[in-house]
């Protein structure tokens, strides 16, 4: 996948042949924190469809082993719940592209995210005002 900030706008992925996507998971649901998440899917889309699913599991979440795991297993993609400011910026300077503060049943999450409609203010995380936090701070209505 270009390594461009992901643009959640329907139709995004369009023209994107290969991605992989991290979520961090909690008993089917997001995982609300992902600086202590345990548990992870791992989804590979190719031609905007999903053709494997791997997890894995990890026993001392600490933030830097955390992102170069990620980096390691060539993430593209993490939508999370919340996430420290420090571990997003390590996250972004690997070239991992960050949606935080979403929440919700994984199966319906990774669908919206696919099919460009994982901006719905469902998937929020509530407190957040209806908006996602983009790197410098500020909230995101369009592209993260």
């Amino acid at each position: 996948m270009d390594k461009e900030r992901v643009s959640l706008k329907a139709g995004f992925l369009q023209g994107v042949t290969k991605m992989r996507i991290a979520i961090p998971t909690s008993a089917g649901r997001i995982s609300p924190v992902f600086d202590v998440a345990r548990h992870f899917l791992f989804v590979d889309i190719e031609n905007q469809r999903e053709v494997r699913r791997t997890e894995a599991c990890v026993e001392k979440p600490e933030p830097a082993s955390q992102a170069r795991r990620l980096a390691q297993r060539s993430t593209d993609v993490l939508i999370c719940g919340a996430i420290s400011r420090p571990l997003e910026t390590m996250l972004l300077a690997t070239g991992i592209n960050v949606i935080p503060q979403t929440c919700g049943p994984v199966e319906d999450v990774l669908s919206a995210f696919v099919s460009g409609e994982l901006t719905e203010e469902a998937f929020v995380i509530p407190g957040c005002c209806g908006h996602r936090r983009r790197s410098d701070g500020g909230p995101t209505s369009g592209p993260l």
